[in-house]
């Protein structure tokens, strides 16, 4: 089993936690694929990015196919700001991929490590965009460095952009270019790539980041997108999940589908359901809202406390705080209004502007919730700066009691697959108790879903979730990482892959001779 020693609390912050980080679990992106000869694929990629906007807001990009050549479009901000009317009619085509970044690792911000990545296979270009974290990049790339393979960027997914063009070029078939990279790459993945005539979709074998297929009407086209929001905004009707190790390609010989790799324990991150994947969603099966209704019930069963009202942190803990609402009878109230149009590129006040308390985000409705007893419901607590600040503005406008209830529970592992908890240091629950992490927010209680109550919510409802961010189960070893530099003393980590067999020369094997 995972392990922990005694942190310690003392309730005081490590000098390493950097206050000014958001206190949310951060997705790496979201993936828009179409073919749809007659249609205008690049239009409906846009609508669909627009859709996963939430899943990352640094960049943005459509690639598009002709029958002849790929041609990319891409820039730094959010969609609607790098895409206009006469830059989508530019990009004409009957197949195209969509991708909306935000990086946890490799050039956050440069226009180079904006996706889709192009690569060459001979005189043909490919575009490719990816979803997660492939935990094993330097070896690869160090390799294809040592074959003359050139980088424009640091990312991870250029490197499987480049891994699939050198080994559809040794092999002259691009499905088993594909299959023989999914072989090399460890880690989490949803991945869409085009050809001048061709869409292909491809998910890890853990199926660690979701990817899902669906049909326009009147058999017009097919569509792959992260999340079924992304469906539902082209009115394309939802098929199926691309299960993991899958690889599925679209052409004008309809859909063909092969299991490229063996699957593995089926892991789809639980903060998809928990945070990150918009409520109207559709994941293996579940429904994220109703999830996390449930979730929101199976605390309130857990946490009771008396209150007049309970209200939830837009956005995602609105659901949770209805299933809360209902469970416990106590009223659910709309208590904090939510600006919904600042992104990432949103220019920042300066510190002069922020002590003066300018609220960018978040906002209490104070005639509404002065003088009461709140219980208020989030989705998680991973470093403590917002929890703590919101706390603080809910008390600034005349709250009476801020009985914080947690929707998950504590965040005390980081993540490798394509969230940005890079080390345990980032995360307030690894050193700190549950009563300093009260004092350290302010509220008067403080109270997480446990594990059983999560179990019971979705988990028992779903083909297999990784729950490494709460339990220290990690699916996938991350091969190349220092874990001293990762995990704090007194930690450690259970890797599920751990008797599996590596075979460390298998790019070796893999190249003709």
């Amino acid at each position: 089993m995972p392990s922990r020693s005694d942190c310690g609390s003392s309730g005081a912050l490590p000098k390493t936690q950097d206050v000014s980080l958001a206190d949310k679990m951060k997705d790496e992106c979201g993936v828009f694929g179409i073919y749809a000869p007659g249609e205008d694929t690049a239009r409906l990629t846009y609508f669909g990015l627009h859709a996963l906007q939430h899943r990352g807001q640094e960049s943005a990009g459509i690639a598009v196919g002709d029958g002849r050549s790929v041609l990319v479009y891409k820039d730094k901000g959010l969609v609607t700001q790098v895409f206009s009317e006469s830059s989508l009619a530019t990009l004409e085509g009957h197949v195209a991929i969509g991708h909306c970044r935000y990086s946890t690792s490799g050039g956050s911000g440069t226009w180079e490590s904006a996706q889709p990545h192009l690569s060459t296979i001979g005189d043909s270009i490919i575009a490719l965009a990816h979803n997660g974290n492939i935990v094993n990049t330097n070896a690869l790339r160090n390799k294809l460095l040592d074959l003359g393979v050139s980088f424009r960027s640091a990312t991870d997914s250029e490197v499987a952009s480049k891994l699939i063009a050198y080994f559809t070029q040794q092999t002259q078939h691009m499905r088993e270019g594909i299959r023989q990279t999914m072989e090399l790459m460890e880690g989490a993945y949803a991945m869409v790539l085009i050809t001048a005539d061709a869409l292909y979709a491809f998910r890890d074998p853990n199926g660690i980041r979701p990817l899902c297929l669906g049909q326009l009407p009147d058999d017009k086209g097919w569509v792959v997108s992260s999340e079924t929001c992304g469906l539902d905004i082209i009115g394309a009707e939802f098929v199926r999940d691309i299960e993991p190790g899958e690889v599925v390609r679209i052409n004008e010989q309809g859909v063909v589908s092969e299991q490229a790799v063996p699957a593995r324990n089926r892991s789809l991150c639980v903060f998809e359901l928990v945070y990150l994947a918009r409520p109207d969603s559709y994941m293996d099966g579940l429904s994220v809202f109703e999830s996390r209704r449930a979730m929101g019930a199976a605390l309130a069963m857990e946490a009771p406390i008396e209150a007049d009202y309970v209200i939830g942190v837009p956005d995602s803990g609105v659901p949770a705080a209805i299933g809360y609402a209902i469970a416990s009878q106590i009223p659910y109230l709309e208590g904090i209004v939510k600006n919904r149009y600042v992104g990432r590129t949103f220019i920042q006040p300066t510190q002069s502007l922020r002590e003066r308390g300018v609220r960018l985000k978040l906002n209490p409705l104070t005639a509404v919730i002065k003088g009461k007893r709140l219980v208020v419901v989030d989705d998680s607590i991973v470093r403590g700066t917002t929890s703590q600040q919101l706390v603080k503005m809910l008390y600034d406008a005349g709250v009476a009691e801020v009985h914080f209830r947690v929707v998950s529970p504590p965040v005390v592992w980081p993540c490798f697959y394509g969230i940005d908890t890079q080390s345990q240091q980032q995360l307030i629950a690894s050193y700190l108790e549950l009563e300093d992490i009260r004092k350290h927010i302010g509220a008067d209680t403080l109270a997480y879903l446990s594990a059983e109550g999560l179990n019971s919510a979705c988990i028992t409802k779903c083909p297999g979730l990784c729950t490494a961010c709460f339990s220290g189960r990690y699916p996938v070893r991350p091969r190349e990482q220092l874990y001293s530099e990762i995990f704090s003393p007194g930690f450690t980590p259970v890797f599920e892959d751990a008797d599996e067999e590596i075979q460390p020369n298998l790019f070796d094997l893999l190249i003709p001779k």
